[in-house]
């Protein structure tokens, strides 16, 4: 599924216009723990094993997305953008990563 942060894709034409199309993933409170009891994992300043599991939440949002997509029949999604939101309170330090696009359809350029 090809996704881009613009809202055209070059050589191409949208024939159609699916809608939005969203995918999250939740780091829970516990990623936090393993952090910060290894402490030892920091280095210059930056936790190799956050940014890991950011990493795997944003491609879990972006694959949840795409698969919202091929169900409405799209080839492409334009227009994505990332959010990142702490949940805090009730939620402890858990983290929403929330992907969001439009899906559509396209067409060679004449």
């Amino acid at each position: 599924m090809l996704m881009l942060t613009s809202q055209m894709i070059e050589g191409k034409r949208i024939s159609r216009y699916h809608g939005i199309v969203t995918g999250d993933a939740l780091i829970g409170a516990n990623i936090y723990k393993d952090i910060f009891s290894g402490v030892r994992d920091v280095v210059g300043g930056r936790t190799s094993a956050y940014e890991r599991e950011l990493a795997r939440a944003r491609e879990l949002a972006l694959s949840s997305m795409a698969d919202a997509a091929e169900r409405l029949g799209a080839e492409a999604i334009i227009g994505v953008r990332l959010d990142y939101h702490n949940l805090g309170g009730t939620m402890g330090n858990t983290i929403l990563v929330s992907a969001t696009g439009t899906a559509v359809s396209l067409e060679d350029d004449d």
